[in-house]
């Protein structure tokens, strides 16, 4: 009994291992490449599963023929106006449709990855393409770089291997060196700078000249209100020439009037006063102060000068 499981198991391994050198699959998205022996024996598209003579006879390759990203490095390139950019750029590419191509890239490359490395390199060589443009034509809103991408994409498909099939191009960096970056960068804030001085003078000379108007607005005004003080100030004095006319006219008035402002003064807030109440200008307090011809209370004390020309 244990024997025959022993055969039935060694016949399945057999099987098994007959089975798989004897089939393969292709998936839908890839191309089979059949050699027997080494050569050529057919190109296989349809997807599901295949048969091929097993071990060493048949063998099968299988290449993916979606569309494949490649990135070149980046290549210094000199424009036509003499300046020095680094330039980098990716392709989209495929592996022919058709089974001459398919068979003519297995032939060259035998697999993705090695082409991926020759693109790489022929990619990179067609960079040169860049160096037909000025850099004013590679920058900004009106830039040429579609078509200089487009010329990048025409020497790939000239230089190509057969069985590649390049399909679009695309320029993903145009920068100056690190050197030509710092001498552009310090060129721009020179340019900067000296704009920054042309803004700073203007702002300078509109500054001067609103100041000097304001001056001379300011003196128009100063004079205005010195001519306006000095009409003022003769009509005050013409009123107080007048005044004093009326005055010396009125003499007991006037004194009397300095009388009542020098008691108004002196009895202002909380004030203690120990005087002679029959000297001016408080006798006007003591109601039993004789009054004079004009009906003008009168001190009893004179005031009498000695010769320093106090008053005592």
């Amino acid at each position: 009994m244990s024997k025959t499981i022993t055969a039935v198991v060694a016949l399945l391994l057999v099987f098994v291992l007959i089975l798989f050198n004897t089939t393969f699959t292709v998936n839908f998205h890839e191309v089979a490449i059949k050699t027997r022996l080494g050569r050529p024996a057919g190109i296989i598209r349809d997807p599901g599963l295949h048969f091929k003579l097993p071990f060493f006879i048949d063998s099968v390759s299988k290449l993916d023929t979606r569309q494949q990203f490649v990135k070149s490095p980046i290549k210094t390139v000199q424009t036509r106006d003499g300046q020095q950019v680094m330039v980098q750029a990716f392709m989209l590419w495929k592996v022919g449709e058709d089974d001459e191509q398919s068979q003519s890239f297995f032939n060259s490359y035998g697999s993705l990855a090695g082409a991926q490395r020759d693109l790489e390199t022929l990619l990179q060589g067609s960079l040169g393409q860049v160096g037909g443009y000025r850099f004013d034509q590679l920058i900004g809103a009106d830039s040429k770089l579609p078509e200089a991408e487009r010329a990048i994409l025409a020497d790939v498909q000239a230089n190509a291997t057969s069985g590649v099939v390049p399909i679009s191009v695309g320029i993903s960096r145009v920068a100056f060196p690190p050197k030509t970056t710092t001498a552009v960068m310090r060129r721009m804030s020179a340019v900067q700078e000296t704009l920054a001085n042309l803004e700073e003078a203007r702002g300078n000379s509109e500054a001067s000249t609103i100041k000097q108007r304001a001056q001379a607005q300011a003196q128009i005004i100063r004079d205005f209100a010195e001519q306006w003080a000095a009409v003022i100030e003769a009509r005050g004095n013409e009123e107080a020439t007048r005044y004093y006319e009326q005055m010396r006219d009125h003499a007991d008035l006037a004194i009397f009037l300095s009388w009542l402002d020098t008691l108004r003064a002196g009895l202002r807030g909380s004030t203690t006063f120990v005087t002679d109440m029959t000297k001016a200008p408080f006798h006007l307090i003591d109601l039993g102060s004789k009054a004079g011809p004009n009906g003008i209370p009168q001190p009893d004390s004179k005031y009498i000068e000695d010769g320093s020309g106090e008053s005592q």
